[in-house]
């Protein structure tokens, strides 16, 4: 173990008590400085850890300092940029247990903090830590103010997943923890947070993995097919069937099968799938007996499943078959850390998928083609979509700005991102901190029907970003939208309806949705439920 090593574990356990430490499971959390982006993108993803400011120490933020170094890495170096002020902003304990203050101390160097400008001071509290402060200096560089951990990941393995957050951190240490067990694994977690990823890293860490990997989407396949696409047909078991047809759990044998979306599994296809699990035995529609398979499952879900089971939609015993293990995926929102790596790794892939990578040289250019600001305020968003929504709003950016000296956000990522209100330097207090914009959060009763709709609308109907926008819960939102008497629910449609609109929508699910003013999941049941392909 290296000096440094030693000496920042030594701090950990003297500041185990101090304000800002924030012990996370064997980890002590401190405040740092993570490199959002920079003009030179190898250093995207680079931290100082602010230690001192546990022991009651200022820090100071500069061209010159502090060093910033890649977790696991010795070399460590000032952020270095030119146009940053060798006069340094001061980061300092404020008066709270667990603040911060940010103060200009006469630096020249532009700064804004989750786009507020910082004329003189700038209080930070603890929530504001915990989630992540944007800081955006000289209109060049971004950086994360958030807590950190000062020792790192050590050795642990990537398993191909991207970031360096605590939250991925004990990711990698659960997928390691349980990826050479023989135990089934359910993966939780919001829409978009890679639990496919995770799924595939799983069985690419353990003893199956020169083995067969199949994923499946449950909600991609049709009741009345479920059980033969699961595990197969013998000849002659249903109209078309001239032959006999293998199923997932036949062709992943001796390896791993994912079923994503578990929660929509046909109801009569739950006992089937408990069987597989429970005796490793499963029965083609149409057999005459059973096959034994050696199958690992790993399932995933962003449904309330246990929700489900008090509705009856969901059977108790395959949910606790299921749940061998559990590893909750975390949000984006949760991993703010991990952004800069995130956007670089997209930004890379679709400008070579363009013939653009050039455009990745930033640092010979005096305009960078990416403008700083716009990085900063994709960073403050919390992305309901999670990485998925963060890769797409990757491409857009990237096709937009094809052929342009400089991106621009589109009306579309505008939309999704919703106004900005800039503070003047004019508008803004001469002293004292300045108030930053809050989520907010509302109880459900407090949200009526027309202003629901109205929002359905503008999101198109889908469910996530509704929910976001009107700052309730998901449940929550289902939940109004099943009690009120003026939205019709996707249950409530017939089959000539849902024909009609996959002709006009050209088959698209987000067209059709849309214009039949419903939830593009509660869609898929429906057409499930009558059959419609």
């Amino acid at each position: 173990m290296s000096q440094d090593t030693e000496d920042l574990r030594r701090l950990q356990s003297e500041t185990r008590t101090a304000s800002f430490g924030r012990a996370t499971s064997d980890l002590l959390l401190v405040p740092g400085l993570t490199v959002l982006y920079h003009t030179d993108l190898r250093r995207v993803g680079e931290r100082a850890a602010l230690s001192g400011l546990a022991a009651g120490q200022d820090a100071a933020l500069s061209r010159v300092g502090p060093a910033f170094a890649a977790p696991g890495q010795a070399v460590a170096r000032p952020l270095g940029d030119v146009y940053l002020s060798r006069t340094p902003l001061r980061l300092a304990p404020g008066e709270r247990p667990g603040s911060l203050r940010l103060l200009r101390d006469g630096s020249r160097t532009p700064l804004a903090a989750d786009g507020v400008p910082v004329e003189a001071e700038r209080a930070i509290s603890p929530e504001e830590l915990e989630r992540g402060v944007v800081l955006l200096l000289a209109e060049r560089i971004v950086l994360l103010l958030s807590l950190i951990d000062p020792v790192g990941p050590g050795t642990l393995p990537r398993f191909g997943l991207v970031g360096e957050s605590p939250a991925l951190v004990r990711l990698r240490q659960e997928i390691r923890r349980v990826a050479d067990l023989d135990v089934p694994v359910l993966l939780r977690g919001e829409t978009g947070t890679g639990k496919e990823l995770v799924a595939s890293a799983l069985h690419e860490a353990g003893s199956r993995r020169t083995r067969p990997y199949l994923a499946v989407n449950m909600a991609a396949i049709p009741p009345a097919l479920a059980a033969a696409e699961l595990f197969g047909a013998a000849r002659g078991a249903f109209t078309g069937a001239d032959r006999p047809r293998a199923g997932y759990f036949t062709r992943a044998q001796g390896g791993t099968l994912f079923l994503d979306e578990i929660g929509e599994t046909p109801p009569e296809v739950q006992p089937l799938l408990l069987r597989a699990l429970e005796s490793r035995e499963i029965q083609p529609v149409g057999g005459e007996r059973p096959l034994t398979v050696d199958v690992r499952l790993v399932a995933a879900t962003d449904a309330d499943l246990e929700a489900a089971v008090a509705d009856g939609r969901f059977r108790a015993p395959l949910l606790h078959r299921l749940s061998g293990y559990e590893i909750l995926v975390p949000p984006l929102r949760a991993r703010r850390e991990d952004f800069g790596r995130l956007f670089v790794h997209f930004l890379t892939r679709e400008l070579e998928a363009t013939g653009e990578a050039g455009r990745l040289d930033l640092a010979a250019q005096d305009r960078p083609w990416i403008p700083a600001a716009l990085v900063a305020r994709l960073a403050a968003f919390d992305w309901p979509g999670n990485v998925r929504q963060l890769r797409n709003a990757v491409r857009q950016l990237v096709i937009a700005g094809r052929g342009a000296a400089e991106v621009e956000l589109g009306p579309q990522l505008e939309r999704l991102l919703g106004p900005t209100t800039p503070v003047s330097a004019a508008t803004a207090p001469p002293s004292g901190p300045l108030p930053r914009p809050r989520k907010t959060y509302r109880r459900p009763e407090d949200v009526g029907d027309d202003e629901m709709l109205a929002v359905l609308q503008e999101n198109r109907w889908r469910l996530q970003p509704t929910a976001a926008r009107l700052g309730i819960s998901r449940t929550a939102l289902y939940q109004k939208i099943e009690k009120s008497p003026h939205i019709r629910k996707a249950a409530d449609l017939d089959r000539d309806e849902i024909e009609q609109a996959f002709q006009a929508a050209s088959g698209d699910l987000d067209g059709m949705a849309e214009r039949l003013a419903v939830s593009k999941r509660g869609l898929q049941r429906q057409m499930k439920r009558l059959g419609v392909p």
